[in-house]
């Protein structure tokens, strides 16, 4: 597999609040960052993923490469959403990370999330594409949200200029019920056809409903090592969840052997002889019969 760092930007301006993407902008991006970087380090555990945001008052670097998940996590949790994007001071600050990566033999590429207006002119963000091939770095776009044509024809211009051999994507997401991370799941930037996810009925996609239709959304031809861990996860979950249910059988049948019988009745209907035991009705029968007797008797001797 692929030995890469890459270096994540998210966009936490102002319109990242926005509700038109499930279940926010913001939140949607969340979900395809943990995605993103499990994917990452599962097809090759020596990849690092990097984090880092173009809002506010300006990009700010919130996690370096490294393989800790929980690093990411806090990242992302840190982030405030305000501001406006610098989408070139982004990307170029993204660009000096990978440039100090540790292990020089990961190939680079900046993976960034934009959904608001772009402000930078497209000739400028050419220019910085050249750079950014010229030294050997990959650029990704996730595009949602604001998808005027204005901001669709510089990123596409941005493609074309730092593609290499077809390593860059752009990847358009319109609004809709789909997850923003089903969308990159199937797309090129995670080894994808391309192809949107499908839906159920109700339009969300599910398991195996999305990635051109493979189980988890994941080809296990191009991703084994994703696709093995994905399997491995919902068997453990699978276990889990029966070994709770029987956890719950079994201190349900205990509760009730301890519940005592109705009536109080705690000796056995028949004795060693097979004559009835206990204070039980019959017992009660036989000695109202031996008073009758009792009595007969004592009536004859008179």
């Amino acid at each position: 597999m692929v030995l890469e760092a890459t270096m994540i930007v998210v966009d936490n301006s102002e319109s990242s609040r926005n509700g038109d993407y499930v279940p926010s902008r913001w939140e949607a991006q969340s979900d395809a960052v943990n995605m993103i970087f499990s994917a990452k380090t599962q097809a090759n555990p020596e990849s690092s993923v990097g984090l880092m945001s173009m809002g506010g008052k300006g990009p700010e670097m919130l996690v370096t490469l490294t393989t800790d998940f929980g690093k990411v996590l806090d990242g992302m949790h840190r982030t405030k959403i305000r501001g406006s994007t610098y989408l070139a001071t982004g990307i170029q600050i993204a660009g000096l990370a990978l440039k100090h990566r540790q292990n020089k033999s990961q190939k680079q590429r900046i993976i960034v999330f934009t959904c608001s207006t772009i402000h930078e002119d497209e000739a400028s963000l050419v220019k910085l594409a050249k750079k950014m091939k010229k030294t050997g770095v990959a650029v990704d776009f996730v595009a949602f949200g604001d998808l005027d044509p204005d901001n669709t024809k510089k990123l596409e211009a941005f493609n074309e200029a730092v593609n290499s051999g077809d390593g860059s994507h752009l990847v358009i997401v319109p609004p809709g019920p789909s997850l923003l991370s089903d969308h990159l799941l199937s797309s090129t930037i995670l080894g994808g056809d391309g192809s949107a996810p499908r839906g159920g009925d109700d339009g969300v996609g599910g398991v195996g409903e999305s990635g051109g239709g493979f189980e988890f959304g994941v080809d296990p031809s191009a991703e084994p090592e994703l696709a093995l861990a994905l399997r491995m996860s919902m068997e453990e979950e699978k276990a889990r969840q029966e070994k709770e249910n029987k956890a719950k059988a079994e201190a349900a049948k205990e509760s009730l052997e301890g519940i005592p019988e109705e009536g109080g009745e705690s000796q056995p209907l028949l004795n060693a002889n097979g004559e009835a035991s206990g204070s039980g009705p019959v017992q009660a029968i036989e000695e109202t019969k031996k008073e009758k007797d009792d009595d007969a008797d004592k009536m004859d001797t008179a």
